[in-house]
């Protein structure tokens, strides 16, 4: 094991045997967390507002305990424990697992044929093994990692063609993560006190640093290709994806998805846009 201080932080890092410094330094989610949490602890300071104003937590040590490769050099995963804690002695559950931010594709078909107006759409699902939820057939929305330079709305273009196999430029692609946001700061909130997390739906954050921006896009195609979709087989083979494509109507995504953060997320963002007249 090894130990090196972050300088922008004076925080101690342990490692195990096998990553290095440079390694973990060089791993995107890393950045982005420390950053983030460095951000939210000085909050506690600057706001006198602030629940931990009067005795601030410190995040004292970082312990990185276990991690994996995508193939022979590139970080995968990093499981790591941290130590933060008060003055007074108080700790904050600290276990982190590091696997960075993902897009989630909430992808909408139109019978060409249904009048402009129209409710009918349809949503193409995911159907794939999942053996962290002990599945070999979880229905889901499309989804994948982004790149380590965050580039979200390429990487979601990216997934829909691997996935669904359409070609979407990633400029047709809207937001809803970031449509769902205010446009101003509460009135109880003045600038520089937000700790300024990603616009994102956080699937797991008691113990996964994971945050999901959902997109979204809708296309007419004639009604006699809707049906090509389902049992479709698509994914990179070489990558271990094996997917099947499954076609449900929207209005029964909460319950053919209901077992995915990421579609009830999408759904619930996308019809509450719609009521506020922002879709």
């Amino acid at each position: 094991m090894t130990t090196f201080t972050l300088k922008d932080h004076n925080v101690p890092v342990i490692l195990p045997e096998g990553l290095t410094e440079e390694q973990l330094l060089a791993f995107y989610p890393f950045n982005s967390w420390i950053s983030t949490f460095s951000r939210s602890l000085a909050l506690q300071a600057r706001n006198p507002s602030h629940a931990f104003h009067e005795d601030p937590y410190v995040l004292r040590s970082i312990t990185v305990q276990a991690f994996d490769r995508f193939g022979p050099r590139r970080l995968g995963f990093v499981k790591l424990t941290t130590d933060v804690s008060n003055s007074a002695g108080d700790r904050l559950p600290g276990a982190v697992f590091l696997r960075g931010a993902s897009v989630a594709m909430l992808v909408m078909l139109i019978p060409e044929d249904a009048p402009a107006e129209t409710d009918e759409r349809y949503v193409l699902l995911t159907v794939q093994p999942r053996v962290a939820g002990g599945s070999l057939a979880f229905v889901e929305l499309p989804a994948g990692m982004v790149d380590d330079v965050g580039n979200f709305a390429g990487t979601a273009a990216q997934e829909i063609q691997e996935e669904l196999g359409l070609e979407i430029p990633s400029k047709d692609l809207i937001c809803l993560s970031d449509l769902a946001q205010p446009a101003a700061p509460s009135e109880t909130q003045e600038d520089g006190d937000d700790e300024q997390l990603s616009h994102a739906m956080f699937p797991s954050p008691g113990a996964c640093d994971e945050f999901i921006r959902i997109y979204a896009h809708e296309r007419r195609v004639p009604r006699a290709q809707l049906g090509e979709w389902t049992g479709r087989l698509t994914g990179l083979r070489e990558h271990g994806e094996k997917i099947t494509l499954k076609l449900v109507r929207l209005q029964d995504l909460w319950k053919e998805g209901a077992r995915d953060a990421k579609a009830l997320s999408a759904i619930a963002l996308w019809e509450g846009l719609r009521r506020e007249g922002k879709l």
